[in-house]
């Protein structure tokens, strides 16, 4: 198929690079010049494991394309998608007028009949504004073509964002044409060698809900056992031990449920926050779900707090280790990352960081981190370490699970370390002559 995909962000290139792979002929569309020349020349905007290389691969074979012309590759698209951001807006509610914008040039340049894929995220009622934008631009032109508005949201995990492209667990498609239906069962076909009942059907409508309350349930799962850890710290219970002992309950499972400092990225904080906007907007008060948010807006201080309780309220001449910046392993996005809000808490009390993170340097000097002015980066983690009074390990990298732990004793002024993943073992780490502190464990 020859398939358009608007926005060359975190979803719009991966979907593209990897319907290109399965044999089809895509066009990457994106108004940022600089950024389709970057990706003309080999250039990846985004850290995603295995993408680089297949952009090249693809690219090569000639059927990846990249371009700022949206009217020249809709001429003979089969179908377009859009994959433009939607930012949380002041209030909380999703952002449209990124999507809504590609939808009125759709609208203006669109020669035959089309269908329009959402993949952005967006809540419900935006397949109707779409099309409602799109059909007004045709109606200015005075023509008429066939029209069928998708939802079809992504589910892809940051730093596996290629498997779960290419080996999806299900795919969710929103429609109301079975014409459209059918073109989206063979698109969608080759990613299915064993079974096609991961394609799951339904209206526009419940499409778009489904996204929104699948990441809404996630991170109910994150802060529910960061609540758990936070009170088994004042009763004398290990986290450790209790998230073993209900994991293996197959009604719950592991998946999700491990203490730490918070979930952070593009999708759980600005989900979350959109469906209890959205309930909000049709006069329900969502009380779960705004305590969802509000319990990880206060755990991403939890280790700040750890180590004020330790050193005191004024760090004037403590220097302290971060390992870890990204909001997970694998990717070097820090969109609300637990680090920016623990390194910003313990600078506003007078402390130093020195800081490693393997991906995410760059993010956190040029943005995130960009007006901090007593933290300094390093090239490795055990760079950090000289002259700290303690270690603090915020991202779970694999690089960070297995260190020389009479390393960080010989480099420290203290050998005193701040776990917020609960990464390491508590009574290994007492043997080692460390002091430890973790989530969920007094």
């Amino acid at each position: 198929m020859y398939l358009t995909v608007i926005g060359t962000g975190y979803v719009g290139l991966v979907s593209g690079t990897c319907f290109a792979e399965m044999g089809n002929k895509v066009t990457c569309i994106d108004v940022d010049s600089a950024k389709i020349n970057k990706l003309k020349q080999g250039g990846i905007p985004i850290y995603e494991p295995g993408l680089a290389a297949m952009v090249k691969r693809n690219v090569e074979n000639n059927t990846l394309h990249f371009s700022t012309d949206l009217s020249k590759h809709l001429e003979k698209c089969d179908i377009v998608f859009i994959a433009v951001g939607t930012p949380m807006g002041d209030d909380g509610s999703a952002d449209l007028q990124y999507v809504l914008k590609v939808a009125k040039e759709i609208g203006k340049h669109m020669r035959h009949s089309l269908i329009v894929v959402n993949k952005s995220t967006v809540p419900v009622g935006t397949g109707d504004k779409v099309g409602k934008t799109i059909r007004k631009e045709l109606e200015k032109r005075g023509v008429s073509f066939g029209l069928q508005v998708v939802s079809n949201p992504e589910f892809l995990k940051e730093g596996d964002a290629i498997n779960d492209f290419m080996k999806p667990d299900r795919v969710i498609v929103g429609v109301d044409n079975d014409k459209a239906k059918q073109k989206m069962r063979t698109l969608y076909g080759p990613f299915f060698r064993s079974s096609t009942d991961r394609l799951i059907t339904m209206d526009v409508r419940s499409a778009e809900m489904t996204k929104y309350v699948a990441n809404a349930m996630l991170a109910t799962k994150i802060s529910f056992m960061n609540e758990v850890a936070n009170i088994c710290e004042l009763v004398g219970a290990d986290v450790n031990k209790v998230r073993i002992g209900i994991g293996s309950d197959q009604r719950i499972g592991y998946s999700f449920i491990y203490p730490g400092s918070g979930y952070g990225g593009s999708c759980f904080p600005k989900d979350v926050k959109a469906l209890h906007r959205t309930a909000a907007e049709y006069g329900y008060n969502a009380d779960l779900i705004g305590a969802v948010e509000a319990v990880n807006n206060r755990q991403k201080l939890v280790i700040a707090q750890k180590v004020l309780n330790r050193f005191g309220e004024d760090l004037t001449g403590k220097t302290f280790a971060v390992w870890g910046l990204a909001f997970k392993p694998e990717t070097d996005d820090m969109r609300e990352a637990p680090a920016i809000y623990i390194i910003k808490e313990l600078s506003k009390h007078g402390a130093k960081i020195r800081a490693y993170d393997p991906k995410a340097m760059e993010e956190a000097q040029h943005f995130y981190l960009k007006d901090i002015n007593n933290i300094s980066y390093f090239q490795s983690k055990y760079e950090t370490l000289k002259e700290a009074d303690a270690m603090i390990l915020l991202t779970e990298w694999k690089e960070f699970r297995s260190p020389d732990f009479q390393e960080l004793k010989k480099q420290l002024n203290q050998p005193i370390v701040f776990d917020g993943r609960n990464q390491y073992d508590y009574v290994m780490m007492q043997e080692l002559g460390f002091e430890y502190y973790q989530i969920g464990k007094k």
